[in-house]
């Protein structure tokens, strides 16, 4: 069902956790569909410093939040808002069609997560 990129990413997942203090999180999904991911984000000079992610969820879930944090870390803000899900695909070479909704929830956990970090400074 996942390909070796997947299964590696899954098994040794990068950026697990939180950020206390973080500049913004990010939840998206529910428990209902049982995938929820959540994306915090430690900003400085509109620069990602930092990202780190939870997620409740299934391989492809964990695999696309790890690989999603990674990509964010280093970019500004506008950067960051043009991670798409199909470059979270892309990177991992792939996922099942009925698994690409886990790299949406990334997606649009990165937008939560900058949404609420564009909230707090103004």
């Amino acid at each position: 069902m996942y390909n070796d990129r997947v299964l590696e990413v899954f098994a040794n997942p990068k950026n697990v956790g939180e950020i206390e203090n973080a500049s913004g999180v990010g939840t998206i999904g529910n428990a209902s569909c049982g995938d929820i991911m959540r994306v915090y984000i430690l900003v400085e000079n509109d620069v990602i410093i930092d990202a780190k992610f939870k997620t409740f969820g299934c391989a492809a879930a964990i695999a696309t939040a790890s690989v999603a944090t990674d990509m964010l870390i280093g970019k500004t803000i506008e950067e960051a808002l043009q991670i798409k899900n199909a470059d979270v695909v892309a990177y991992l070479g792939g996922l099942p069609p009925q698994k690409i909704h886990c790299s949406v929830l990334a997606e649009e956990a990165i937008q939560a997560a900058v949404a609420d970090y564009r909230s707090k400074q103004k």
